[in-house]
C-alpha cells in the first residue's frame, strides 16, 4: 500500500484525528492510552522513546512497544528524540511495523532537516515532528516549513518556547501556531492551555489546526476529550482495572495516580505519604480506596450551598486541571535563574531535605539522604574522579592502570602487579633449558614485556 501523506493520511490514516494525547515520558503507557481512548481521545502517542537505545536494546524494544501495543490501541504514533539521522532511522525502522507514524520530537536542533528527510525517504509509515516554537512567530513559521520540505507530513506545535517550562511554563502562544497552520500545507495539531473540551473547540476555532493535543489536561482528567468531570475514583478504578490486564512498571501506576487524586492529596496528606511508600499494585489500589472513602466522607458532611475551597472549579473529589503557580515575586523563578535544584532548595523542610529526598527517604529509610552525612572524595590528579584510597600514585583506577603499565609498576591498592607479573615471567624463562639469558627489569626487552603486559591486561 502506497504511503499517504499530508490531509490523506491525517483523514484516512489517523481516522481525522481532532482529540490527541501527547507523548509523555513514563505516562502515555498502553494502560494509559487505552483509558484515554475510552474517555474521547481518537489518537495517542507512546512515550517518547530514546532512539540509541532503542536500536542496542532488545529488552527496551520489547518492554515499550513490541509487548506494549494491542489491536485497540490504534491509530498509534511512536515518537523517538534522536540527534543522529542514520540511527533515528534505524529505530524507526524497528518500529514502524507496530505504528501508524513515527514522530521525532526536535528538542535538539542539530542536523534537523536531514533526519526528517533521512526517514522520509526510507520509512514505509509518514513521518510527523512535535516542535516549541520560537519567541519570534517568524522564525517559528520558517522552521516549520523547513519540516514541510525536509518531508514531515504532519507538525504538532507546542505554543511555548523552550524556556518556557515548570513554574515558568506561562500560557501558550496560539497566536504562533496560527500563522504555523496559514504557512504549511499539511496537517498541524496545537498543543498548549488545553484544561477542558470548551478548550479544545475554541482553539480549534481560534486557529484553525486540525486537531489538539494535550498532555497535564489529560493526566488530570482522562475524560476531558469527554466534556465531563467525573469523581477521581471513577477513573482511578478504572485505569487500575485495565493496569491488571496491561501490566506496566509500578513506577507508572504511582505517577498516574498522584495525578488523578492531585487536589484530594492536599486535603489527606497522611495518604500521600502512603500513597508513596507502598511497593505493591494492590497496595496502590488499597491507598485509593482509602482515598475514596475519605472523599465519600467529606461529602456526607458538606454542606449546602457550600464552594471549593481556593481557586478550585469544583471540589476536591472531582476530576479537574491542575493550574501551575506562577514565579514568586523577587525569587530566582520571576528573575529568570530558575532550575530544578533551586526549587527543590527553597522548598527543603527544616531537617534539610528537599521534598523529593522526603519521598525517597520514605522508601529507603535506612539510606543516608543528608548531604553534610556523605562522604567526601579525594580527586584523581588526572581526571578528577574519584581516586583510590590506597592508590600509590594518589589516581583513580583508570588512570593508575595507564601510568603502572607505561611505567612498570605495581599498585596494590587497585590490584595491579604489572612488575611482579613481568618479574616471575621472566624468573620462569629463565629457568627453561634452551632459552636465552632472560633481560632485567627495565633493560628494554619488547617482546617478552608485551607479551606479558598483554596477558595482565587481558
Amino acid at each position: 500500500m502506497p504511503k499517504l501523506q499530508g490531509f490523506e493520511f491525517w483523514s484516512r490514516t489517523l481516522g481525522g484525528a481532532r482529540h490527541v494525547v501527547a507523548p509523555m515520558v513514563d505516562q502515555s503507557e498502553l494502560a494509559w492510552r487505552l483509558l484515554s481512548r475510552r474517555h474521547g481521545a481518537q489518537l495517542c502517542y507512546t512515550p517518547m522513546l530514546h532512539a540509541q537505545v532503542f536500536v542496542r536494546d532488545a529488552n527496551y524494544r520489547k518492554e515499550n512497544l513490541y509487548c506494549d501495543v494491542c489491536p485497540e490501541d490504534r491509530p498509534l504514533i511512536v515518537q523517538f528524540c534522536a540527534n543522529d539521522p542514520e540511527v533515528f532511522v534505524q529505530a524507526a525502522l524497528l518500529a514502524q511495523d507496530y505504528c501508524d507514524a513515527i514522530d521525532l520530537n526536535l528538542g535538539c536542533p542539530q542536523m534537523i532537516a536531514k533526519r526528517v528527510q533521512l526517514a522520509h525517504e526510507k520509512l514505509s509509515v509518514p513521518v510527523t515532528c512535535k516542535i516549541r516554537v520560537f519567541s519570534e512567530i517568524d522564525k517559528t513559521v520558517r522552521y516549520a516549513q523547513m519540516l514541510e520540505k525536509a518531508g514531515c507530513q504532519l507538525v504538532t506545535v507546542h505554543g511555548r518556547t523552550k524556556e518556557q517550562k515548570g513554574p515558568l511554563s506561562g500560557a501558550a502562544s496560539w497566536e504562533h501556531i496560527k500563522a504555523v497552520r496559514k504557512a504549511v500545507a499539511i496537517p498541524v495539531f496545537a498543543n498548549g492551555n488545553i484544561r477542558s473540551l470548551q478548550d479544545v473547540e475554541r482553539c480549534i476555532q481560534d486557529t484553525g489546526v486540525q486537531g489538539v493535543m494535550s498532555a497535564e489536561g489529560n493526566l488530570h482528567n482522562p475524560a476531558l476529550f469527554e466534556g465531563r468531570s467525573p469523581a477521581v475514583w471513577e477513573l482511578a478504578e478504572e485505569y487500575l482495572d485495565i493496569v491488571r490486564l496491561h501490566p506496566c512498571p509500578l513506577s507508572c501506576v504511582r505517577a498516574h495516580l498522584f495525578k488523578l487524586w492531585h487536589h484530594t492529596l492536599q486535603v489527606h496528606q497522611q495518604l500521600r505519604d502512603e500513597l508513596a511508600k507502598v511497593k505493591t499494585l494492590e497496595g496502590i489500589a488499597a491507598v485509593s480506596q482509602a482515598l475514596k472513602l475519605r472523599c465519600q466522607e467529606d461529602m456526607s458532611r458538606q454542606e449546602e450551598g457550600a464552594q471549593p475551597a481556593g481557586d478550585l472549579p469544583f471540589f476536591h473529589w472531582i476530576c479537574q486541571p491542575y493550574v501551575r503557580p506562577g514565579p514568586r515575586e523577587g525569587s530566582k523563578e520571576n528573575s529568570g535563574g530558575c532550575s530544578k535544584r533551586a526549587l527543590e532548595e527553597e522548598e527543603a523542610s527544616t531537617d534539610g531535605l528537599s521534598k523529593n529526598k522526603q519521598k525517597k527517604q520514605l522508601r529507603n529509610p535506612h539510606k543516608t539522604f543528608d548531604p553534610s552525612l556523605k562522604p567526601k572524595y579525594a580527586k584523581c590528579d588526572q581526571c578528577g574522579n574519584p581516586k583510590g584510597n590506597r592508590c600509590v600514585f594518589n589516581l583513580c583506577r583508570g588512570c593508575c592502570k595507564k601510568r603502572a603499565f607505561k611505567e612498570t609498576a605495581d599498585c596494590p591498592g587497585h590490584g595491579l602487579l604489572f612488575k611482579t607479573k613481568l618479574e616471575k615471567s621472566l624468573t620462569w624463562k629463565g629457568t627453561q633449558p634452551g632459552r636465552q639469558e632472560p633481560p632485567q627489569v627495565g633493560s628494554g626487552a619488547p617482546g617478552a614485556f608485551s607479551e606479558v603486559m598483554g596477558s595482565a591486561l587481558a
